[in-house]
């Protein structure tokens, strides 16, 4: 089947935020007189949306602090949102493919849904984006397929013709619940047996693999 267009995963898809996350929750933990985590220890606290990941960065002891460190935790990345965020190599040119054989593109992301927009517009700017989505006020967070599933409707294409493209479980399992072809990428936070597990239908090591599975 030939795919019309790609659902892009943000943050360990298109743009690496890792450093930025740990940073500002990091700083929270400092603020509350907790200790900090190492910053790689952060690719498997991220990816659920800002609540999962401050429940999983404070002590089992301390979760009673999770009411005053979830607004200083988002206040603070909104305000550091680009300090060390970059694009992963490769993306800009996998885009530029993109627009230019027509493809429709769309993003999805557990973020905020107004962090969201900020860092595509910051960094991903150049590129018309058909549908940015984040998390909405009271909104499902992926792996709930609703999001998906609206930008597929807003831009009129089937499920099916659909590439959905993450780097964790939480994507794997969003892209088989909206009935969208799942492809895991080995770049992000998480690896190849996470994603395999979760039920990706295929795996690519760079960007540029992406456009094989289009036809």
């Amino acid at each position: 089947m030939t795919h019309h267009a790609v659902l892009f995963d943000l943050d360990g898809t298109l743009a690496n935020t890792l450093d930025d996350l740990a940073d500002a929750t990091n700083w929270v933990l400092a603020q509350l007189g907790l200790p900090t985590h190492p910053t790689d220890s952060y690719r498997h606290k991220v990816g659920d949306g800002a609540g999962t990941l401050m429940r999983r960065a404070l002590p089992a002891d301390r979760q009673d602090l999770f009411e005053t460190a979830l607004p200083m935790m988002r206040q603070r990345y909104q305000a550091h949102l680009f300090d060390k965020t970059r694009l992963y190599d490769g993306v800009p040119e996998l885009l530029d493919e993109l627009v230019r054989r027509r493809v429709r593109i769309a993003v999805l992301s557990n973020k905020p849904h107004p962090a969201t927009i900020e860092v595509v517009k910051f960094l991903l700017g150049r590129w018309a984006f058909d549908a940015v989505r984040g998390v909405m006020e009271n909104g499902t967070l992926k792996p709930n397929p609703a999001g998906a599933i609206a930008i597929a409707d807003e831009l009129g294409i089937p499920p099916d013709r659909w590439l959905y493209v993450g780097d964790t479980n939480v994507d794997i399992k969003t892209a088989n619940a909206a009935g969208m072809f799942a492809v895991g990428v080995l770049w992000g936070f998480r690896d190849a047996e996470e994603l395999t597990a979760a039920g990706a239908k295929a795996l690519i090591r760079e960007p540029r693999e992406l456009l094989s599975l289009l036809e």
